[in-house]
């Protein structure tokens, strides 16, 4: 089993304080994993098992305890019989009614530490908001980023060329229960079956979205176009325009589910010289291209996948991403991370006899970090000043910048 390092650190540091801690993250991106390695670390430092309370409420034998007052009355005949400290993990919590009013009546009755997980973002809103207003921190999980993903293949002793391990990474991507998988029709299986799971429970079920042919389209068009700034608008008219009557509103309220669903990111443009956030044309990105690939049955556009890829681990290290406005240029990301910012450029390779990917960059006049990063090795360096950094060993963490 591959040890995800920085989120068990995360557990790790985080336990025994007082916040509930909140973990989030795509259907299938590894959450249940880290729970599990988290409790045998407590059990390592000598935790009784006893007073170790997991539960993954998707588990059939959990179904019956759906309902608040069942699973309450369960806890209490387990915990009444105990001393020190008990520990509640709690897995897809938002399965049973009226959680958030239950984690809050837990934190209250009992001397406890407790973790709870969720594949939507409204876990973090609502009557949670309510009942724990500043009484919770979140950890984020994500797929396997490139680092991770070389790791489990070395584990399995997959060993390959780095740079051949990164084009099966761009197009199988990082969700960890395919690295294991040799077969590539087993692979596709997979991805579809993540997709629709993720569609049908976590987008059209809780957003009682009727009309899932319109979004699965709408899914395919930003699939499509990663990487170009887009409107509702322009959805709409082009869905409809293929015959897909839909509307704006709609459109609007499909990607306000995907959002909430990780599985589709939005990253707001930012107007470098007027310092503020710009409310049209955002670009969206999907949380692993081997969605993608598998939803589009095609590889296409190596450059957009290698920009959708960066961002992902952008917000992995935790920065705040925008797409850079600066008069009539665009600067692929605008990074914000502890009051320092820091720019970049993504590109497949430099394009000849052009200097726009530099240019966008030297166009920006403060003294913040600025980065060119490429997919070819021969344009590793500097142009002007800025450093061309080759795309996998930043991905690594090898680059020297």
């Amino acid at each position: 089993m591959l040890v995800r390092k920085n989120y068990l650190d995360w557990l790790i540091s985080a336990k025994d304080n007082t916040f509930v801690k909140v973990i989030t993250g795509v259907r299938r991106s590894g959450k249940s994993v880290v729970l599990e390695l988290y409790r045998e670390y407590l059990e390592s430092i000598g935790i009784e098992k006893e007073n170790i309370i997991f539960y993954n409420f998707e588990h059939p034998d959990n179904f019956y305890l759906t309902d608040e007052q069942h699973l309450y009355k369960e806890l209490k005949e387990k915990a009444t019989a105990l001393t020190g400290k008990i520990y509640f993990i709690f897995d897809e919590i938002q399965e049973v009614q009226n959680w958030q009013k239950l984690i809050n009546g837990l934190r209250v009755a009992f001397d406890s530490d407790i973790y709870i997980t969720g594949s939507n973002a409204n876990l973090l809103s609502g009557e949670l908001a309510t009942y724990l207003a500043g009484r919770y921190i979140e950890l984020k999980i994500y797929p396997l980023s490139f680092k991770e993903y070389k790791l489990f293949h070395s584990l399995l002793e997959k060993e390959k060329n780095v740079d051949s391990l990164f084009i099966d990474y761009l197009k199988w991507g990082g969700f960890p229960v395919l690295p294991s998988i040799t077969e590539d029709k087993i692979k596709d299986n997979v991805l579809e079956g993540i997709y629709t799971s993720i569609i049908l429970k976590d987008v059209a079920s809780r957003g009682e979205v009727r009309e899932i042919g319109v979004l699965d389209r709408v899914v395919t068009y930003l699939l499509d176009t990663i990487g170009s700034t887009i409107s509702i608008k322009k959805i709409s008219d082009a869905l409809n325009a293929e015959g897909v009557k839909t509307n704006p509103t709609s459109i609007d309220k499909y990607i306000a589910l995907l959002k909430e669903s990780f599985v589709i990111y939005e990253a707001p443009r930012y107007d470098i010289r007027g310092k503020q956030r710009l409310r049209t044309l955002s670009k969206y990105y999907v949380v692993d291209t081997g969605i993608r690939n598998n939803r589009l049955g095609r590889m296409g556009n190596v450059g957009s996948q290698l920009e959708n890829i960066i961002y992902m681990e952008l917000k992995r290290r935790n920065y705040e991403v925008f797409v850079g406005k600066l008069k009539t240029t665009e600067i692929d990301f605008v990074c914000f991370k502890n009051g320092e910012i820091t720019y970049f450029q993504v590109t497949y390779q430099l394009p000849q006899d052009n200097d726009r990917e530099q240019k966008s960059l030297l166009n920006v006049t403060d003294n913040y970090k600025k980065m060119i990063l490429t997919l070819n090795r021969m344009e590793v360096g500097s142009v002007e000043g800025i450093p061309v950094v080759h795309a996998v060993d930043w991905l690594l963490g090898n680059d020297k910048t």
